[in-house]
């Protein structure tokens, strides 16, 4: 017979979108997610999914994107969706006091197509 906790673990979505995460990514151990409030704990993956998605194209310029966005076209899509959310963590930080920030039509015509 298996334990209730597998058959849980198998059937709930928070083990795989929620707590293996937080293990894996975060280093966080059993005791230390049991111990925190569920708030806690979807802010702590709030937190490394937009870390994940500041950094998805980390090493990557403008002619990189053109180049990989002509076989993969939503390449560009979310290349705009990571300049924008760049562009507003770097402003809250005060890093572009005097830079302007790029509409996605503007890099548009940055990027070689």
């Amino acid at each position: 017979m298996v334990p209730l906790f597998v058959n849980w673990m198998i059937a709930a979505p928070e083990a795989i979108f929620l707590y293996i995460p937080l293990m894996k990514e975060l280093g966080l151990s059993w005791t230390e997610i049991k111990s925190l409030p569920k708030m806690e704990l979807e802010g702590l993956l709030y937190g490394l999914s937009q870390y994940n998605k500041m950094h998805q194209f980390d090493g990557y310029d403008e002619n990189d994107i053109g180049e990989m966005a002509k076989n993969k076209p939503q390449l560009r899509t979310d290349y705009y969706a990571y300049r924008k959310l760049k562009d507003e963590y770097d402003e809250k930080m005060g890093l572009n006091k005097n830079k302007k920030v790029k509409t996605p039509s503007e890099l548009a015509g940055e990027l070689k197509l």
